[in-house]
């Protein structure tokens, strides 16, 4: 079986991350089109760049990401924001709900116990100077 082309703009690592998400052609793309598949890989707990979404749009344009026009770019970033916004928020991947850290579940320093004091200042000895 023949590989499928390899998609301009697009390294290895990238297009991995894309085949995961059902994205393995140029016709894959185009059915998608850019910004859902960069969606897509965000949905899929990826973190693709500005510069993806933009290799992916000069994919469907065949031409180098830098090439795609600034007006084009502007839509994009409008569009891949409020498409991000309405993404739920994710857990950092080593949250599993228990294993955390102390100090991220307590607030604390680390030794299991939170800080009360954290963000008071220290106690007002009265202003004068230590020489008196």
């Amino acid at each position: 079986m023949a590989t499928p082309p390899k998609l301009r703009n697009i390294g290895p690592k990238s297009a991995a991350q894309l085949r995961q998400v059902g994205v393995r052609t140029i016709d894959d793309l185009r059915a998608v089109g850019s910004l859902e598949a960069f969606v897509k890989l965000k949905r899929a707990g990826f973190k693709p760049s500005l510069n993806l979404l933009y290799s992916l749009e000069g994919a469907l344009l065949d031409c180098h990401w830098q090439q795609v026009p600034d007006e084009r770019r502007s839509e994009l970033i409008l569009a891949a924001d409020a498409a991000s916004a309405a993404l739920p928020k994710t857990q950092p991947r080593w949250f599993s709900g228990g294993n955390a850290p102390a100090s991220v579940v307590a607030g604390g320093d680390g030794d299991g116990e939170p800080n009360a004091d954290a963000d008071e200042s220290p106690a007002d000895d009265g202003g004068g100077d230590s020489g008196d």
